[in-house]
């Protein structure tokens, strides 16, 4: 009998790679401080109408994979049925062998179904039907995940005239024993050359009971939607960045320019910059004066596709990633925040894995006192949460930077079966320590490097963020 794909050493590849996932990273709960999970989803405690409304929905990595194989869009984002979708998605599985969603989907069967065959033509009904069946009962609705994979705290990434009732209602359901924050996501705010900006300047004044006709009550509608928004929880920010741009100004100008862009007028690239750029900085130090965290997600150019995102929209797997140089542009910005004292905690993920290096000296030009690793590298993001990716990102802050300070992994998902994914990254955490075990680089003492697997497993996150 062939032995089963996922096993209990699975990509543990030494005995003491084993020891460390076994011992140390195995059991520890699951901090997600970023994800893209809808709170609503878990306020209403969703069920989930089959396998697809899981698996695919939403799924922007498997639809990539999809179209790669030539398959239709309306078998992907299209009006087929569920089944159908679900049935060309296991037919393509086999063609998936060294892509990342061949280890996530057989790693997702398993954890939630109990699962564990390949999925393929041959298995797809079956697979389809006893999945379905679980999928009615409690364990496998939202609240019952969470519960499951002991997640002990998920942040979600919310705009900032978002009302946050569905994280209030959360926070009053004494059934849910996860913590749910928000965060802070102002890419809008800072996006003044955009066709709806002084639509969205309208919402912003009309949510914080400000009215907002120059650049200062504009800053002060801000502040008080950070205020609310730490009042529900809150104690992180969120930045999308294509290329990190910064270069230095003053409030005088970058008043003109808000003050321009209200009476309808144009504004240069040059001026978009100079005012995202001084806007920032008033945001870290509104970031800072409340002890948030502030991540920076740099390096995506999306949207690729003009005729698909006038059928898909955005967010439908028509991104890549942006190949620009931004050493002066990073350092700039954190050295004008740590100049007054007010540089937040901060992570800076990349997207284009030739920075990571660049990007560790650079943060440890900017640590504080009192506070292990206060600027960090963040995990490997997006096209790159996988083994390789995952890898070449430890191994960058292994050598350059400290390791033991890293707040860890987190899902970056929309989709409830991504919690996996932290045991993924455990698994090739262990495996590389094992490893350097193995090799002589590190003691043969489990209980000495299994302190850092937990820490950067779980304990680091909850010290560093402090969300309860």
């Amino acid at each position: 009998m062939t032995s089963p794909f996922i096993h209990e050493n699975w990509l543990l590849t030494s005995k003491s790679a084993q020891i460390l996932y076994h011992d140390y990273a195995k059991e520890m709960p699951i901090y997600d401080f970023h994800s893209h999970l809808n709170p609503g989803e878990i306020a209403d405690n969703k069920q989930f109408r089959n396998i697809s409304d899981l698996a695919l929905s939403g799924d922007h990595y498997k639809w990539r994979a999809l179209r790669w194989l030539g398959v239709e869009e309306r078998l992907i984002t299209g009006d087929a049925s569920d089944k159908d979708k679900f049935m060309i998605w296991a037919r393509s599985v086999p063609e998936m062998l060294g892509n990342p969603l061949f280890h996530w989907t057989h790693l997702e069967l398993v954890r939630y179904f109990g699962i564990n065959e390949l999925l393929n033509a041959e298995t797809a009904e079956s697979i389809w039907e006893r999945c379905n069946e679980q999928l009615q009962g409690e364990r496998l609705r939202t609240n019952g995940i969470l519960k499951q994979f002991n997640v002990q705290v998920v942040c979600t990434t919310d705009d900032p005239t978002d009302s946050l009732e569905h994280h209030s209602a959360i926070a009053k359901d004494g059934s849910i024993q996860t913590t749910v924050a928000p965060t802070f996501r102002p890419d809008r705010l800072l996006d003044i050359r955009h066709g709806q900006f002084n639509e969205y300047v309208s919402l912003l004044g009309e949510v914080s009971g400000t009215q907002v006709t120059d650049y200062i009550q504009f800053i002060n509608a801000i502040a008080a939607r950070v205020d609310y928004f730490h009042t529900h929880g809150c104690r992180l920010s969120d930045h999308g960045f294509g290329e990190l741009l910064f270069t230095s100004t003053d409030e005088n100008e970058v008043a003109g320019i808000f003050n321009r862009v209200l009476l309808g007028e144009e504004v240069s690239e040059e001026e978009g910059i100079k005012f995202q750029s001084f806007t920032l900085i008033q945001l870290g130090r509104l970031y800072h004066g409340y002890g948030w965290s502030m991540q920076l997600h740099i390096g995506a150019i999306r949207n690729n596709n003009s005729r698909m995102f006038a059928i898909a929209g955005k967010d439908s797997g028509y991104d890549s990633i942006l190949d620009f140089n931004m050493a002066r542009q990073l350092n700039a910005l954190l050295s004008e925040l740590d100049g007054n004292g007010q540089l937040p905690k901060t992570i800076v993920y990349t997207l284009n894995p030739s920075q990571y290096e660049m990007i560790t000296t650079t943060i440890g030009n900017f640590q504080g006192v009192g506070i292990k690793g206060k600027v960090q590298l963040g995990s490997g993001w997006w096209f790159h949460d996988q083994k390789d990716g995952m890898l070449q990102q430890l191994q960058a802050l292994s050598s350059i930077g400290l390791i033991s300070t890293f707040v860890g992994m987190l899902t970056d998902s929309r989709s409830f079966l991504s919690f996996t994914r932290h045991e993924y990254f455990r698994r090739i955490l262990c495996n590389l320590f094992g490893t350097w075990i193995e090799e002589g680089d590190l003691p043969r003492d489990y209980a000495y490097v299994g302190r850092t697997i937990e820490n950067i497993c779980y304990n680091n996150a909850d010290a560093y963020f402090g969300i309860k």
